[in-house]
């Protein structure tokens, strides 16, 4: 094994800072959009014209989520789970959100809104969404475990809110909350346009849980549809007037159970089947080979301008759906004391670099010390590394490309 490189690399883990702020970004947006539950089968086959207007600017993908199946990475299709996997570009086994309980998230593996609001504190943020704990517990707004990360402005917990949105059993509080969110969202948009936003709507797994494959469930899909219009006319409005560049995705957390649509949480097809719709215009080959929810948050932090330190970007699952990137389909496999990784090159310009440790600090808030055990060019697709003088039991290996990181670990 080539040890090369070793401490030039951990000096810049330590001296690595965020570039500051450019012009070029002054008129930077981005919003994303989580809907709840709804698998990409049941989208495909109903009217949505405003989802279908946004996709002609960019486009539609299905997507998925749940991690890999079978692996360390298999994550839960439960909301919260999918919500943070959106959130922090990585699976459970990282952001530890295993529930809707969200009992102890990692918070060692960023946000979104932190990578942001770390780099751009003058910037403005929101949220809304029929749910607080995507706010409080998630984004963990105001935490001494953030950095005490605050949202710029909130528009949230109407759950809690029995006297004017009193709880029904057919969830019509829900709807009537989502509609509030809307409006809010539509509004605050063309008066103050923030510069990062997310929206959350609830109704549609409500209506899921409920009623299943069935005419309620789609309903409430065609009215989310009209929300998502509202929103995208907001948008529309800033960047005609404003001249801004707004990113604006929308996604789902989860899919539905094969058996009748009212469950989900399982690793079947149908509750990891779930898509994505964009208006972004320079889409790579990531965008349209399934990719996973983990992929969201560095898209958007390439819109935004945001620049992840480097021992963090080795921590992120998930690769940008826009833009440049040399390598997808990462894997490791180890016989005996060697192992080989393999990608699948999509440019070939430069090399890949194979980082390796033993070690998972990180997770802990701690440092990784990574070797560089082999460096061959992109075309090659794999290379094979010496693991003997390593601790056995545990490895990451980080592919660094020249335009994007994949890792992958082996746990025996």
């Amino acid at each position: 094994m080539r040890f090369k490189n070793t401490v030039s690399f951990l000096l810049l883990f330590l001296n690595l800072q965020f570039v500051p702020a450019n012009a070029q970004n002054d008129k930077k947006r981005a919003i994303f959009v989580i809907v709840d539950g709804i698998s990409n089968d049941v989208l495909e086959k109903l009217n949505t014209p405003n989802l279908d207007m946004i996709s002609e600017v960019g486009g539609y993908t299905r997507a998925h989520v749940g991690g890999e199946k079978g692996t360390y990475s298999q994550t839960p299709t439960i909301s919260a789970v999918g919500y943070n996997s959106l959130l922090t570009g990585t699976w459970v086994n990282k952001h530890n959100v295993w529930d809707n309980d969200i009992k102890v998230p990692n918070y060692s593996y960023w946000t979104i809104f932190r990578f942001f609001k770390e780099q751009y504190p003058a910037k403005k943020t929101a949220i809304f969404s029929t749910w607080q704990d995507n706010r409080t517990k998630l984004v963990g707004d105001n935490l001494p475990q953030t950095n005490h990360i605050k949202t710029d402005y909130a528009f949230d917990g109407f759950e809690l809110d029995t006297v004017n949105f009193p709880h029904d059993g057919l969830k019509n509080y829900i709807h009537k909350i989502d509609e509030k969110v809307v409006d809010e969202a539509a509004t605050y948009i063309k008066e103050k346009s923030p510069d990062l936003s997310w929206v959350y709507l609830e109704f549609t797994d409500d209506m899921g849980h409920k009623y299943g494959d069935s005419k309620q469930f789609h309903d409430a899909i065609t009215m989310m549809d009209n929300q998502i219009g509202r929103l995208w006319e907001a948008v529309q409005y800033r960047e005609k007037k404003f001249e801004e560049d707004w990113l604006i995705i929308i996604t789902t957390d989860h899919g539905r159970d094969s058996k009748n649509g009212q469950g989900h949480g399982g690793q079947s097809d149908r509750e990891r089947a779930t898509w994505i719709v964009t208006n972004a215009k320079d889409l790579n080959s990531n965008f349209k080979t399934n990719p996973g929810i983990v992929d969201i948050m560095p898209t958007i932090a390439g819109h935004m301008g945001v620049t992840i330190p480097k021992d963090q970007s080795f921590e992120i699952d998930g690769v940008s759906l826009t833009g440049k990137i040399s390598i997808l389909n990462p894997a490791a496999r180890r016989k005996k004391n060697k192992v080989e990784v393999s990608w699948k090159a999509i440019n070939n310009e430069g090399t890949v670099k194979v980082w390796g440790t033993a070690t998972n600090n990180f997770a802990k808030g701690g440092r990784d010390v990574y070797f560089l055990m082999e460096e061959v060019p992109v075309e090659r697709q794999k290379a094979v590394v010496d693991v003997s003088k390593l601790p056995q039991g545990f490895y990451k290996f980080v592919l660094e490309a020249k335009y994007n990181n994949l890792n992958r670990w082996i746990v025996e």
